[in-house]
């Protein structure tokens, strides 16, 4: 304890005032014990002293308190967006199915029949000018979504290569029926056919949160998953589309069995089976959606 004339000061570091020396000289009569009477003197030249210590204690009690509720508070906002965010993620997207584009791609699905109808039956011409049509059909729903974002839609990437399907489909298995296509040719492009149809249902059967239910899986407005063709697909889907109005026209211009349908036959094969392989192995085919609608 150091004190002066019945004033008891706070306690100090007395070993480094020892050593030092610090308050044995007066600064008017050297060699003369001198103190400071003002306490605070004491807590300013020793910092170290308990009042000091409390002081400084309790302002850092107080610095740590506001630290504490300002990281508490950051971390609840913090809390609340990853919430957020994650309920966006897992909560169901109901986008507009009826646009243009996917108008046009069920009325080419609607012709597919018709124009089946007529093959089976011989009405070449008639079947013709229908899949003129439905080929006109596909091409324009194709710029629409291309050009304006609006009418694009996920129920529309997985509509249009459906609608071409089967408008394909159709025509080899209508055609084969007249012997116009060989029956090799065909049953290669209805397995691939198969098979893609067996990997988008799987797709969307993962691309669904749990629970998956029947009406949830089937419920169009539902978007869940993206499909993007492969290059090589695109070719072989415009190699089949050739092939078909070519092998359509072959009676109404006489020129059925011509070496060129022959040709057309064997390169359809190829890039069939080509295209096959590309879903398989080439990555990024599909994307499944569940955080943010289409732009």
């Amino acid at each position: 304890m150091i004190g002066d004339r019945g004033c008891t000061m706070h306690r100090v570091h007395s070993g480094l005032v020892i050593s030092r020396g610090l308050f044995r000289c007066h600064p008017v009569f050297p060699g003369t014990p001198w103190y400071p009477r003002d306490p605070c003197v004491i807590l300013a030249v020793f910092p170290g002293s308990s009042a000091s210590y409390r002081t400084r204690s309790w302002r850092n009690r107080a610095e740590l308190r506001a630290r504490m509720t300002d990281t508490r508070q950051r971390f609840t906002a913090k809390r609340a967006e990853v919430l957020d965010r994650v309920k966006s993620m897992t909560a169901p997207f109901k986008e507009n199915i009826v646009t243009i584009p996917n108008l046009l791609c069920v009325a080419r699905i609607g012709l597919t029949p018709v124009i089946g109808y007529f093959i089976l039956n011989g009405n070449f011409s008639w079947a013709c000018g229908t899949a003129a049509v439905a080929g006109a059909t596909d091409l324009l729903d194709g710029f629409i979504a291309r050009h304006f974002p609006s009418q694009r839609s996920m129920i529309g990437s997985f509509l249009d290569p459906l609608a071409d399907k089967l408008l394909i489909t159709t025509l080899f298995l209508t055609l084969t029926a007249v012997h116009l296509i060989p029956v090799p040719l065909t049953a290669l492009i209805v397995f691939r056919d198969i098979c893609l149809v067996a990997a988008a249902s799987v797709v969307r059967f993962r691309s669904l949160p749990p629970p998956v239910t029947l009406s949830k899986y089937f419920d169009a407005t539902y978007a869940s998953a993206n499909l993007s063709p492969t290059t090589i697909s695109k070719y072989n889907t415009g190699l089949q589309l050739l092939l078909v109005v070519v092998t359509l026209a072959a009676p109404v211009f006489n020129y059925v069995d011509h070496p060129v349908l022959h040709g057309l036959w064997y390169i359809v094969a190829a890039s069939t089976l080509a295209s096959g392989l590309g879903y398989m192995f080439q990555k990024d085919t599909y994307k499944l959606f569940r955080r943010t609608p289409p732009s």
